[in-house]
Order: structure tokens, then C-alpha cells, then sequence
């Protein structure tokens, strides 16, 4: 094992908002593997990291912003889905060419929305900001995320600092720069909040109960949520033209997460006159459990972002 020329960490007074690149280190099989860079600190929260994997080509490199889900209330960087085993994600993305930037967000009891929203939009920004250190192309991101991921990824596809200022778009970070991205994968995310606000959760076993996950994510009075919901749906903000291609790929069978959602986000982008592909997965629930397809959708997924990303 290897390391690259190693960046200096930031020191001093107050706490800097975020760290450059540590050492990456190398492993037999070439990928430059960057962990635990810290790309944006608050007062009173943890540091928000992210993991970097470069494989082994020559030149900067397209990037995919990997975002995982949880229902805004837990999950981590580091692992997809149980159906989805971390060496067939990582696997597909880095031998397709592309870096892959894991990245953990606020979860929602931390602080609600836009918080999330804001750490993903600080991430890309960070990755943009240090493109070179980690021998990315900062014109080639893209994001792919799962369930409460994928809405984020949808969030961070459609809303723009230009057309709807910078409410959304967060001062984390690195506090200034640009936050698009150039394709969305977006595995059976919600893409509008209101009809799910009277959607009870099923009983499970423990004690506290579970929180509810859209009313954890809005927070705020119930009489405020109709609006907080309307702000933090993607189908808000695809009706506008200039959003990104979109790959949704979704469960007929989704207990969770309706595959309604994915239908209402694709007529909403098809619409707008915008490039969007909806992929059902017949019989399967959410996190595609039930289904034989999950090496076809993870191949799927990485060909659309390899072919939106190196065009």
C-alpha cells in the first residue's frame, strides 16, 4: 500500500468549515483510495466526511456521488442497501472509469430539511473544489443515490442556485461554487412529500417508536408541513426546463416508498421536454428485495452515468 503526496490538514482557530484531502492510499489493485475527508464542519454537529475511490487510469477522472439512504434518519457512506453488495457497486463504478465519492448528510433528528440537501450540495462542491488533489474531472460529476439518497440526488439534479437563489444550496463547506450535476440515478426515491404526509408508518417493534420519516424530515408545526413538503419534493422543481438526464429505477411492488413517486417525478421531467428513462422492477419491493435484477440494475445505472458522464 501506497500514498500520494500528502495536503496539509487545516489548523487554528476558529475551526476551519472544511479539510483539504489527506493522503490517498493505494492499494494492489491500484485505486487510490481517499477516507474520511472531512468536507464540511458546524458548531454542534459531527464533521460530515466522505471516501473517495480513484481507479487506476490516467488523467482526472468522471466522479459519481454516491448518497445513501435510511429515511433521512440513519444509514451510512460506506454501505448500499443489503440487496446491493459493496464489492458489485464499487466494482461496477470503478471499472467503468469512474471515481465513486461516498458521502454521509445530516440525518434528519440532527436537523431537518434542507440540511440534508445542503450537505450533498456542500459535498459536490468540496469534490469540485479539490478536483485536482483527487484527480477528478470537475466537470463530470454526477449523482446516484437510494430511497431517502434518491431523493436527494433528484434535489441536487434539479435545484439550482440561478433559479431558485440560495435558500437550498447552503453555506457548508465550501461556501461558494458551483453544486450541479450532469446525470441523476435515482433508485426508488420519494419525489413528492405531500401525499405521503397522512402515510402512517407500520408498527415496529422497540422502544422509542420509530419516527415518522417524512414528518422527522420537514420538522417544524404540522401546520407548516404542507409548505415544507412542497419545498423539499423534487417534482417542485422539475417542471423547470435544464435539468440533467435522470435514470429512476424503481420497485412495482414497493411497500415503502410507492412506485407512484417515480412515475409522477418522470411525467414531470418528461414535461418539461427533459431526458428521463423510468425502469420498473417487476415484483420487487423496496430495496428491490424479491428481485434477480439487482446485478442488471447495478449495471444499468452504471452504463447510463458512464455514458452521460464521458460524453
Amino acid at each position: 500500500m501506497t500514498s500520494t503526496a500528502p495536503a496539509q490538514l487545516d489548523t487554528g482557530w476558529p475551526p476551519p468549515p472544511f479539510h483539504a484531502p489527506t493522503p490517498a492510499v493505494t492499494g494492489a489493485d491500484g485505486v487510490r483510495r481517499f477516507h474520511g475527508l472531512t468536507y464540511a464542519t458546524s458548531p454542534g454537529y459531527r464533521p460530515r466526511l466522505l471516501d473517495v475511490h480513484v481507479p487506476h487510469t490516467a488523467g482526472p477522472v468522471p466522479a459519481v456521488v454516491w448518497i445513501h439512504g435510511g429515511g433521512w434518519l440513519e444509514g451510512d457512506r460506506r454501505y448500499p442497501p443489503p440487496t446491493v453488495p459493496v464489492e458489485l457497486l464499487h466494482g461496477a463504478v470503478l471499472g467503468a472509469g469512474l471515481a465513486l465519492v461516498g458521502i454521509d448528510y445530516r440525518h434528519s433528528l440532527e436537523a431537518p430539511f434542507p440540511a440534508q440537501l445542503h450537505d450533498v450540495k456542500a459535498a459536490i462542491r468540496y469534490v469540485r473544489h479539490h478536483a485536482a488533489a483527487l484527480g477528478i474531472d470537475p466537470e463530470r460529476i454526477g449523482a446516484w443515490g437510494e430511497s431517502a439518497g434518491g431523493h436527494l440526488a433528484a434535489l441536487a439534479g434539479l435545484v439550482r442556485a440561478d433559479a431558485h437563489g440560495s435558500g437550498l444550496e447552503g453555506v457548508e463547506g465550501v461556501p461558494e461554487g458551483d453544486s450541479r450535476v450532469r446525470a441523476v440515478v435515482d433508485w426508488y426515491g420519494v419525489s413528492d412529500l405531500e401525499p405521503l404526509l397522512a402515510h402512517s408508518m407500520p408498527s415496529l417493534p422497540g422502544e422509542p417508536p420509530y419516527p415518522n420519516p417524512v414528518h422527522t424530515l420537514l420538522g417544524g408545526p404540522e401546520t407548516e408541513r404542507r409548505e415544507r413538503a412542497r419545498l423539499a419534493s423534487p417534482v417542485t422543481y422539475a417542471a423547470e426546463r435544464g435539468a440533467p438526464p435522470f435514470l429512476l429505477i424503481h420497485g412495482r411492488e414497493d411497500q415503502v416508498v410507492p412506485y407512484g413517486q417515480s412515475e409522477a417525478l418522470a411525467r414531470a421531467l418528461r414535461d418539461a421536454g427533459g431526458d428521463v428513462t423510468l425502469r420498473p422492477v417487476e415484483g420487487a419491493d423496496h430495496i428491490f428485495l424479491g428481485s434477480t435484477e439487482v446485478p442488471a440494475i447495478v449495471a444499468h445505472s452504471v452504463d447510463f452515468l458512464h455514458g452521460h458522464l464521458t460524453a
